[in-house]
């Protein structure tokens, strides 16, 4: 039996939508802005991908501390659906785990493009979110 879990809803909207259709529309709004956050970009003559937050990582000190809110409100969001705490914390491991590395100079900007935390997270939201047939 699939547990109960808070709705992600667009600004505006009163009531909190219960159907298939709007729990796929929220988990694509999540999954735009992962892909914004991790792999909007592509290097030219290269097939290597990059995000805003790599962008920002390379502000030494506050780029990191940015980059690290953004993944936070992806957090935030996935929590509003409600998911166990036990796949709720490999989701924070994994923007914990990208903030440490991201903070290295340079090492930890490459680290950042090839790790992509928020792209992990959507797949474990949608995963979790399948087997659970919320979705």
């Amino acid at each position: 039996m699939a547990r109960p879990y808070a709705e992600i809803f667009p600004p505006g909207q009163s009531t909190r939508p219960r159907d298939n259709a709007s729990r796929r529309a929220a988990l694509a709004r999540i999954d735009a802005l992962a892909r914004l956050f991790d792999t909007a970009f592509m290097l030219p003559g290269t097939q290597i991908r990059f995000g805003v937050e790599a962008i920002l990582r390379l502000i030494p000190g506050i780029g990191d501390a940015a980059a690290s809110a953004l993944s936070c409100y992806l957090l935030y969001e996935a929590h509003n659906f409600g998911v166990p705490s036990h796949i709720f914390a490999r989701m924070v491991a994994n923007v914990a785990i990208e903030g440490v590395v991201g903070a290295v100079p340079f090492l930890g900007d490459m680290f950042d493009v090839g790790f992509r935390a928020n792209r992990r997270n959507v797949k474990i939201l949608q995963e979790y979110l399948q087997a659970e047939g919320l979705i």
